[in-house]
């Protein structure tokens, strides 16, 4: 596990927390390092679990999918980012999502429920974990309302500029890569492929963007400020 401190320190779940105590909390939660080839399934709709997942190498994909093979992108997360977190604080509770390594991967599972009782080995640590528990929830709490701020929009057009107007305001300029390829993009935003490369040529057409495979670069749209 020594190799991945320096992931861990970095993982909001971990801030204020030293690398001795690091381990001895990694020990505590049980964590188990797995590995998952592209397109493997770490989690699948209908389980349940008592973990959550945190990926240190790689990406995954959180989706759902219905019986004919539709497609949902809720988020990809990347190295010190989690998974499966509510499901896996709330006893019995049955996924409505899948987790699908996007890359090959190694994540790290931890038993959130040896995390919520009071352990004499990380006590003194105890209420931090929580406090870092809960501001890792909140985060995802906005991810999710942010990706339903762009899903609400009526059209194909309108979902685009959503989804990219926030993304170069998260990093702060107006050329930047987005973490989907293309039917990544498509499925996160919920509209065919086809409908939305047809859009993304009409934006360029109209002047408002630049776009090369996964990369974006915005030009007058008005209402940006970076």
């Amino acid at each position: 596990m020594k190799k991945y401190l320096p992931i861990l320190k970095n993982c909001p779940f971990f801030q204020g927390i030293t690398e001795d105590k690091i381990l001895s909390i990694l020990h505590c939660v049980d964590a188990r390092l797995i590995s998952k080839k592209s397109g493997e399934y770490v989690l699948r709709f209908g389980d349940s679990t008592s973990e959550m997942g945190l990926v240190l190498t790689g990406s995954v994909l959180v989706i759902q999918e219905d019986l004919w093979g539709h497609r949902n992108i809720m988020s990809k997360i990347g190295p010190g980012d989690f998974f499966a977190e509510p499901y896996a604080a709330i006893p019995g509770s049955i996924l409505n999502i899948s987790a699908a390594a996007s890359k090959n991967c190694e994540i790290l599972m931890l038993n959130i429920h040896r995390l919520l009782t009071v352990c004499p080995t990380v006590c003194q640590h105890h209420n931090r974990l929580i406090r870092n528990l809960v501001f890792v929830l909140a985060q995802k709490v906005m991810q999710f309302n942010e990706k339903i701020t762009h899903m609400s929009k009526r059209s194909t057009r309108e979902k685009l500029l959503s989804y990219l107007s926030s993304e170069a305001l998260r990093q702060g300029k107006r050329s930047f890569d987005i973490p989907y390829d293309r039917q990544q993009l498509a499925d996160y935003l919920c509209v065919e492929r086809a409908a939305m490369s047809t859009e993304l040529s009409k934006l360029q057409k109209d002047g408002l963007l630049v776009t090369n495979r996964n990369h974006f670069e915005l030009i007058s749209i008005s209402t940006l400020e970076i």
